[in-house]
């Protein structure tokens, strides 16, 4: 089977691309499997995420993950999900090198690396709500640490993409580079990071998360029960039906 994530090493930095282009790198179970494994094994230093092709990651992969919303979707445990975890209770530095749309949990994975830098081409959205659902852990916690919680809020619950000048207007990327120029800028910063003594960078980040994250595994047993009851509700078939056959929705409240 081919891989959906692809891995390469420059030094101490690892490079991990999303290489589905074909379905602007949109996850399905092995990408997450691959991801996971990929961040809780890594030997780097520090990590750098992106996507290949012009698109960062458009989110889930509606039609595998989300059964074309015949709602049938399985009830997920109630545990925090295993990527998630992965990249935010690891002591390794990632940077999200945003190169185009990064949606739903795109935009989920960019909140959970540490540094966010953007291309030109960059978009945001939290786009959840959209489906019927709620965000994952991080658009819960670490975008209204980021941006403030009505602006947090706004996102949430609106769905709006926003392009990469706006994202940092508002705090919610560190910096926007020209296109061609993202993954130098990127791997920039990395090699300057990992110059540094490994050990004291990874006691860093473990204080950064001790001082400023909630308790990620139980926000995460929080949001996938309140997901497995949103994934039986007629608005989660409605939003995926309306995004597959290209309409606008017809919510109804239940």
């Amino acid at each position: 089977m081919q891989p959906d994530v692809r891995y390469d090493v420059d030094g101490h930095v690892g490079v991990v691309t999303l290489d589905r282009p074909h379905v602007h790198n949109a996850l399905r179970r092995q990408t997450y499997d691959e991801l996971t494994e990929l961040v809780r094994t890594t030997s780097a230093r520090v990590l750098v995420i992106t996507g290949a092709g012009s698109s960062f990651c458009s989110g889930d992969d509606v039609r595998e993950l989300m059964n074309g919303g015949e709602g049938s979707s399985p009830r997920p445990a109630p545990r925090l999900t295993p990527a998630a975890g992965a990249l935010l209770l690891s002591d390794v530095p990632v940077i999200a090198a945003v190169n185009g749309p990064a949606v739903g949990w795109g935009m989920e994975l960019v909140l959970m690396a540490d540094f966010r830098i953007a291309g030109r081409r960059a978009r945001f959205g939290e786009l959840f709500v959209k489906r019927g659902l709620c965000s994952d852990v991080a658009g819960i916690a670490r975008l209204a640490q980021l941006v403030g919680r009505e602006r947090a809020a706004e996102l949430l619950f609106t769905g709006e993409v926003i392009d990469a000048e706006r994202a940092e207007r508002i705090g919610l990327v560190g910096r926007v580079v020209d296109d061609e120029q993202l993954l130098p800028a990127a791997l920039e910063l990395a090699g300057r990071i990992a110059a540094n003594p490994p050990l004291a960078v990874a006691a860093l980040k473990r204080g950064l998360r001790r001082a400023l994250d909630p308790d990620w595994t139980d926000l995460g047993m929080w949001v996938s029960s309140t997901l497995g009851e949103l994934f039986t509700t007629e608005d989660h078939r409605e939003g995926v039906r309306s995004f597959l056959e290209k309409r606008e929705p017809q919510y109804v409240g239940r």
